[in-house]
């Protein structure tokens, strides 16, 4: 056994290498410089600027159109989660025909712009007015609000869709092996088993898609609803002073901030037991 007779003297501190000053972190230096400045401009420009009538007077309008736009997300994304699920089961599934209706489903909605979507609902679907009158579904498809809650639902369904279907097919088959040994049945295996852990794999993707839901339905302005994009056009067009879209701009970027915020509360919450 052998043990030490003197102890080794403290040794100074490693000497700090100074790093060398490239051309990439130059050019770095500089942008961030850059950004700071123009920052710097934006807020002197709003602080200069600021008329406090025109706030006072668009300001409910503001808040009017920021709930517009609240409730036009929620519920699509709501009804976007009802509709992925089965979407997602039936790209999973081994049926050709099922899996084969889903992935086109899936491909158009993606592979086309939402804004296109949102004019075919809203001056295509008036072609079939009298056979929706006759059906009943035309004081539904009459109305832009309607409209363009159901073009963003469509959309975000299919990417929804592809998410989910991800997150089932990254789980692994021993999950299923398992549930199967101790003689649970398939759907409830899904349902507790296979579903709660694929919804953690999902839970970022899911974020980034509300998240450019939220940018996209400034869209629908196009089609008369006063959203927040909606309202912003109608100060402007009273106004022509650009800050009303700079305001807009801060109200976008605090709703999204805000999401983040709570996204990744989300996900440290339901995966604590992940944490090593």
């Amino acid at each position: 056994m052998s043990y030490a007779e003197t102890l080794i003297p403290p040794q100074p501190a490693p000497r700090t290498v100074a790093k060398p000053v490239t051309a990439s972190r130059l050019i770095g230096y500089l942008l961030v410089a850059f950004w700071a400045l123009l920052a710097a401009l934006l807020i002197f420009t709003v602080v200069a600027g600021w008329d406090p009538d025109k706030f006072t007077h668009y300001g409910p309008r503001y808040l009017h159109g920021l709930w517009i736009t609240l409730s036009l997300v929620f519920i699509s994304v709501i009804c976007g989660a009802v509709l992925s699920l089965p979407l997602a089961m039936a790209r999973l599934s081994k049926y050709r025909a099922l899996n084969w209706l889903a992935y086109g489903y899936i491909y158009f909605f993606r592979g086309t712009p939402l804004l296109a979507q949102l004019f075919l609902v809203y001056y295509g679907l008036g072609v079939f007015r009298p056979q929706m009158e006759a059906v009943g579904l035309w004081w539904f498809f009459r109305d832009a609000w309607y409209c363009g809650l159901f073009a963003m639902t469509i959309n975000t369904a299919a990417y929804q869709a592809e998410i989910l279907r991800g997150a089932i097919a990254s789980v692994p088959y021993g999950q299923h092996e398992a549930a199967a040994a101790l003689g649970i049945h398939k759907v409830i295996a899904f349902r507790k088993i296979i579903l709660p852990q694929a919804f953690i794999v999902a839970l970022r993707p899911y974020g980034n898609e509300i998240i450019l839901l939220i940018k996209g339905s400034a869209v629908v302005a196009i089609i008369t609803v006063l959203d927040l994009m909606g309202e912003t056009r109608y100060a402007f067009s009273r106004t022509f002073d650009y800050q009303t879209y700079l305001w807009a701009a801060i109200f976008y970027l605090a709703i999204v901030e805000a999401l983040r915020h709570l996204w990744n509360w989300i996900e440290r919450r339901l995966t604590r037991h992940l944490k090593r």
